[in-house]
């Protein structure tokens, strides 16, 4: 019968004889912590010093000097239809948005068309965006608020918006803004990280950095802020290098760390 040998069934190991040291544990590999990113990342964006109320609106009359005339980039062509794009926008790009809704508004253009849809038929349209089923469920609930509880039609009141299957404050803010012409600050993830980047509105949060612009902005130029500090966030001050070498607002930024040339 095989013997067992002492280690396996578990006994101790015999001692280094006298005078010999006894031998080191094996090392343990060293785990190297992450390294941040340079220029910062969504979940923790570098932060400058505050603006000053005169700073900001020489960055915004600057940087809005790239794009005189913003729009959003989603495709729409009333209330109803950006409504739903915006909704579809989360956590999914513009351009992964307009791919898909074309089809689906062609399907669906008014709330009442896209209830009779429904949501397994709206999700057979929208499959290529990211988080499809749960937009499908709330598109097509909202749409049913909609028919329901106003006509139809889509309210400009934040409230009321609120209050619809899948819209929260930044969704509002963008349908206020952008149908009803009011001057309301949504903050995605580009504002949020120029935002504390530059120093324009450093924040914890994405309420902070709003309230933050809302406080700095000149109001004539808040409504048109909006789609300026996007654009900009996705062009030119990128979360990995910000290309501040043809950034009109970097005079006015409070960022230590410019990049002053392309890396080649």
């Amino acid at each position: 019968m095989p013997r067992t040998s002492p280690a396996r069934r578990g006994a101790t190991q015999p001692a280094a004889p006298a005078g010999l040291p006894e031998a080191d544990p094996a090392p343990r590999p060293r785990l190297r912590a992450a390294k941040a990113p340079l220029h910062g990342s969504a979940a923790a964006p570098r932060r400058a010093r505050p603006m000053r109320r005169d700073q900001a609106a020489e960055f915004i009359a600057a940087i809005a000097r790239h794009n005189p005339e913003p729009e959003t980039e989603l495709l729409y062509t009333d209330p109803f239809s950006l409504l739903v794009a915006v909704v579809m926008s989360a956590q999914a790009t513009d351009a992964s948005v307009n791919k898909v809704t074309p089809a689906l508004f062609a399907a669906a253009p008014t709330p009442a068309a896209m209830v009779a849809l429904g949501a397994e038929g709206i999700g057979t349209l929208i499959r290529r965006i990211g988080l499809w089923q749960g937009k499908a469920r709330n598109v097509a609930a909202l749409s049913a608020k909609l028919v329901a509880e106003h006509g139809g039609e889509v309210p400009a009141d934040r409230a009321a918006l609120e209050a619809l299957p899948g819209v929260g404050r930044k969704t509002a803010n963008v349908v206020l803004n952008v149908v009803f012409g009011e001057s309301t600050m949504a903050v995605d993830t580009h504002i949020f990280r120029l935002g504390n980047r530059t120093g324009l509105a450093p924040g914890k949060n994405v309420r902070e950095v709003e309230d933050g612009l809302v406080k700095r902005i000149p109001p004539p130029m808040l409504r048109d802020a909006h789609h300026w500090l996007i654009l900009h966030g996705r062009y030119i001050c990128r979360a990995r290098l910000p290309e501040c070498w043809r950034c009109l607002g970097a005079p006015f930024c409070n960022y230590k760390d410019k990049v002053s040339s392309p890396r080649l």
